[in-house]
């Protein structure tokens, strides 16, 4: 069976399902009113894990939609894993003591970076983190601002201190259903030697295949968002391509 993973993603906010057009808080779609019934999908089909994002979480900076995720960890067989305002040890411990596999650290990574790497020392696999990038810049705060540090330099210095896992977002391609930035991740993986997991634009099986092929490269997996909620392909249908 492949590593490869696919992680279908759900974007909570206000307690419902959403898609944001890249990042945007103005562009959004609800597609649910139960982020809970949509995990539950998700893990029916076959998903080994799930991408949550608290929304609220990131645009306040504390955790506002955790309930649904801890409740996904506790009934579902899925691994889940976790990111949008998460600031604190607090926060971190508050997931991983409920059950919930992996937690994503990402404006915090660039704000805190000594904070970032205590957390890693301490928590090791149990965190990812995302870097989202413009340009080859990092964004933070739920993308409403970009820092002037190369995402790929951020990525270099994380995974010195033992960082297992990246998710790199490219914010041009994110919910725009054009095909994923296979070089920037690749360019990540490379420069970190680690696993990257990509984020933003994947929008058939085809890209997923095309990250596949990747993998001995350091791709590690795919979050997939909006191609799910557009009905471009199941869930079922993504984990059967990459378990061949």
């Amino acid at each position: 069976m492949s590593n490869f993973t696919i992680y279908p993603a759900i974007d909570m906010r206000g307690g419902k399902c959403v898609r944001l057009i890249q990042g945007d808080y103005d562009q959004e779609t609800v597609y649910g009113d139960s982020p809970f019934d949509m995990a539950k999908s998700f893990a029916d089909q076959g998903a080994d894990w799930i991408h949550m994002v608290d929304l609220d979480g990131a645009k306040e900076g504390v955790r506002i939609n955790d309930s649904y995720v801890i409740k996904a960890a506790s009934e579902l067989g899925a691994r889940i894993q976790i990111g949008g305002g998460i600031r604190t040890e607090q926060d971190i411990a508050h997931y991983l003591d409920n059950g919930v596999e992996r937690v994503i650290l990402g404006s915090t990574a660039v704000s805190n970076p000594a904070f970032t790497k205590d957390m890693i020392r301490k928590y090791g696999k149990h965190i990812a983190i995302g870097i989202d990038a413009k340009d080859g810049k990092v964004a933070t705060h739920g993308w409403l601002q970009t820092s002037g540090t190369l995402a790929i330099e951020l990525g270099k210095r994380l995974a010195d201190v033992g960082a297992e896992t990246f998710i790199v977002t490219d914010i041009a391609k994110d919910g725009m259903l054009s095909g994923p930035n296979v070089n920037g991740i690749l360019a990540m993986a490379e420069a970190t030697g680690k696993n990257v997991i990509a984020s933003g634009g994947i929008s058939s099986l085809e890209d997923i295949i095309t990250l596949k092929q990747q993998e001995a490269e350091g791709i590690a997996g795919a979050i997939i968002g909006k191609a799910l909620y557009t009905n471009r392909f199941t869930v079922a249908e993504a984990l059967e391509k990459v378990r061949g």
